[in-house]
């Protein structure tokens, strides 16, 4: 009688380190489409306050807008001492203007350096057990809603730039 070959079974964790790299590369890297440092690469200083064809956002609102929310979710999902921002008015600049030079590049920096927190984050622990401050909600959630929410608008930060002309055809 022939005996039948079986594979090795893999290890719960082979799954999950493979699903931790991909949420890192979707966080950290450019995939199907710009990313955010593409997006904010060489971006006139003044421009960053257009709102072209009464667009409601200008790039300032948008890059603000990504930081804040980004943070948020982060510090949601780490700080179980977390206030978030009131909704809509904290996660939104109320003027389409960077208040100075400095604050876009500071700005940009803190979404950088944000995206890394998380990216280590997600290097650490089980990236899907329940976060009991954050309503049982997993890191992993968390990371898919700041991938999610950065890729809607970092689309519209690209259609701005090519209304604008200072994106690549």
């Amino acid at each position: 009688m022939a005996t039948k070959k079986t594979r090795p079974k893999k290890a719960a964790g082979d799954h999950s380190s493979a699903f931790r790299k991909e949420l890192v590369s979707h966080l950290l890297e450019e995939n199907a489409h710009a990313g955010f440092d593409s997006a904010v690469k060489d971006f006139p200083a003044n421009l960053r306050g257009a709102r072209p064809n009464d667009l409601p956002h200008s790039a300032w609102q948008l890059v603000e807008h990504l930081r804040i929310a980004q943070w948020d979710i982060i510090e949601y999902a780490l700080n179980p001492k977390h206030k978030s921002p009131s909704f809509p008015d904290g996660y939104w600049p109320k003027s389409p203007e960077p208040p100075d030079e400095k604050a876009w590049e500071k700005s940009v920096a803190t979404f950088r350096a944000d995206r890394k927190k998380l990216a280590a984050a997600l290097e650490k622990g089980d990236i899907l057990a329940p976060i009991g401050h954050a309503n049982n909600q997993s890191l992993a959630s968390k990371a898919i809603l700041v991938i999610d929410h950065n890729a809607y608008h970092l689309g519209q930060l690209l259609l701005l730039r090519r209304l604008l002309h200072i994106w690549p055809e």
